[in-house]
């Protein structure tokens, strides 16, 4: 079983540790891509006409601040990335707390780095998949071909990543189980995208604390049901519906 996460927008800078290894990342077939990409956003972030930096990362000029991080990334210290990645998703996972095996079932999307695992040390950045680096073009069309050569295709594969990282790279022979939310009232349904990241963070902390790893969707399904929430599963999509 395979947990794909996506990154978090904001991230928790480490305060000491020694620069990023390229080479020491999960499949280190991807080094060539990553220092390409980890070279255009080091040139962007430093161009002397900072809007159009801004503009490029799709950031407002109140986050300015984070260019000159991106400027120092070769530099800056490096911790594991689930110390580095935050957020509602990862708040609800506490990927640090889950034993070394379950983390090793999990993959974080990056738009940087193309994948990482949990305990993969990496600086904080700055840089989404919706980004437009400089002779690299579309970076979910840059990373796609690279991470199909690499990345497991079999058995079952709970995504939780939202569209624009999911683009980059969708499984084709394994069994994918995506999760949404919904809150119900009076039969009607609404999706709330805030209340989705808290509960994909619930699923994934469920299914890699399991003592049986779940083997399909139904097992998924299964699993969460007899956490008391309320579920259905349809074409292997898992819809968790909160009643208010």
């Amino acid at each position: 079983m395979l947990v794909l996460l996506p990154p978090s927008e904001g991230k928790t800078a480490p305060s000491a540790g020694a620069p990023v290894d390229l080479a020491a990342l999960v499949h280190p077939e991807l080094e060539a891509k990553r220092e390409r990409v980890l070279a255009a956003l080091v040139k962007v972030s430093g161009a002397a006409r900072p809007a159009r930096a801004l503009a490029a990362l799709g950031l407002s000029p109140g986050q300015a601040g984070e260019l000159a991080r991106n400027v120092a990334l070769r530099e800056a210290p490096a911790a594991p990335a689930a110390e580095v990645y935050t957020g509602v998703l990862y708040e609800r996972l506490q990927l640090p707390s889950l034993a070394p095996a379950a983390r090793e079932r999990v993959l974080i999307a990056s738009a940087l780095w193309g994948v990482v695992r949990p305990d993969d040390r990496i600086p904080a950045y700055r840089l989404s998949m919706a980004a437009r680096l400089p002779r690299l073009g579309p970076l979910a069309a840059y990373w796609r071909p690279a991470l199909r050569s690499v990345l497991p295709d079999a058995g079952l594969v709970l995504d939780l990543r939202s569209g624009p990282y999911a683009a980059a790279w969708s499984p084709r022979a394994a069994e994918v189980v995506t999760v949404r939310a919904f809150t119900e009232h009076a039969g009607r349904r609404s999706a709330v995208s805030h209340m989705v990241k808290a509960t994909r963070g619930d699923i994934a902390r469920l299914v890699l604390s399991a003592t049986t790893p779940p083997h399909d969707a139904a097992g998924v399904a299964d699993l969460v049901a007899a956490s008391g929430r309320e579920v259905e599963l349809a074409d292997e999509t898992l819809d968790v519906i909160q009643r208010v």
